[in-house]
């Protein structure tokens, strides 16, 4: 069986530099907001061109963090509008209403998953204060047309960079630096995965970062003095070390992610599967391989039967969620196809040759 992601195979080749900086780790004996963090986030804001950038425990937090930390400077307020992508992982949605702000869940486009721009528009009103695009499987939404909607409307960009660790746009600007703030996910199945949990926030925005750097660790603005109601958010040390190593490797890897990508999209020739629209750019970064079929549940039991790990990401769209009843009287009809012909084949960096042959072959005999 070829699974969809094998986490120990993908963290092998760094076997021995964890092992000599979790030793180091022990021997320093400084377990938070250590060196580890502080030069990660050093490195992740250079990485990503932005000049600050914050560690916080995981991606949800993040996005929460930067909507508080813009209450607490006045540029926000409780109930306040944010336009959200209607297809987004829910945890999008969660930081909005974590932060006792308003999501506005915006159509999406059939060919991009990222926003349909007609109908970001008609859902502008005067509670309307932030946007907030997700670059859904790597891919990044139009900034351009973001941007010009957030300077038309007098709105902050706030970037959901989960899954696009390094996606470039044409002129070389990266994720992470397209927006007022990003917040970014290191949950282990990222292009840039941690060995748990983690997560960041990338600005240029000197107050926003001072504000979050005292609201991520319970508001202090000195030990035990809080100038906030904060969170204990914050980003591990050990994982910080961990990062730091595989952020070396990460454009190589995005670049063995894009190649396999290619060769999919040139060679599945199935007219029952859907393809990811793509110009082979690198504003895609491929963290999923995204394709669609009407007969989902039977393509899936099919490649199941023929040794081919998958997941659905995601098979409940977040309006039709328990969890957001006061959502589920709305209709995105192209969201609800989106979630209901989905599915994620393997690509990874370490698939073989052969392994991304035999997928190929095999999606093509459906």
């Amino acid at each position: 069986m070829m699974p969809f992601l094998d986490l120990r195979a993908l963290n092998a080749p760094y076997d021995t530099e964890f092992q000599e900086k979790f030793k180091a780790f022990l021997e320093k004996g400084w377990y938070i907001l250590g060196d580890e963090v502080r030069l990660f986030e050093e490195e992740f804001a250079a990485y990503c061109g932005t000049t600050y950038c914050i560690g916080t425990a995981n991606g949800l937090d993040a996005l929460r963090l930067i909507l508080e930390g813009y209450k607490i400077l006045g540029k926000l307020s409780e109930g306040d509008e944010v336009l959200v992508a209607s297809n987004t992982y829910i945890a999008t949605i969660l930081g909005i209403r974590q932060a006792g702000l308003v999501p506005v869940l915006v159509e999406a486009d059939l060919k991009t998953y990222n926003f349909d721009f007609e109908d970001l528009q008609q859902k502008v009103t005067a509670k309307t204060k932030v946007v907030m695009p997700t670059h859904l499987y790597g891919q990044l939404t139009d900034m351009e047309a973001v941007s010009a909607f957030a300077k038309a409307n007098n709105v902050l960009i706030v970037t959901d960079s989960a899954q696009s660790h390094g996606a470039k746009t044409s002129q070389g600007k990266r994720s992470g630096s397209l927006g007022d703030a990003s917040g970014f996910s290191f949950y282990p199945t990222k292009n840039l995965g941690a060995l748990g949990d983690g997560g960041a926030i990338t600005t240029n925005d000197k107050a926003l970062t001072e504000v979050l750097r005292s609201y991520r660790n319970y508001g202090f603005k000195e030990r035990y003095v809080s100038a906030y109601e904060g969170l204990n958010s914050r980003l591990d040390e050990v994982q910080a070390s961990f990062l730091r190593i595989k952020l070396r490797n990460l454009d190589a890897s995005n670049t063995q992610r894009r190649a396999i990508a290619t060769r999919y999209i040139n060679e599945i020739k199935n007219p029952k599967i859907t393809l990811p629209s793509w110009n082979g750019s690198e504003d895609h970064v491929f963290h999923l391989f995204v394709i669609r079929c009407k007969t989902r549940a039977h393509l899936c039991d099919y490649l199941k039967m023929n040794g081919v790990g998958t997941i659905i990401h995601y098979p409940v769209p977040p309006h039709q969620q328990e969890a957001l009843k006061d959502y589920n009287h709305l209709s995105f009809p192209v969201t609800t196809q989106i979630h209901d012909e989905v599915v994620s084949i393997p690509l990874n960096p370490v698939m073989t040759k052969e392994m991304v042959s035999q997928v190929i072959s095999i999606l093509n005999n459906y």
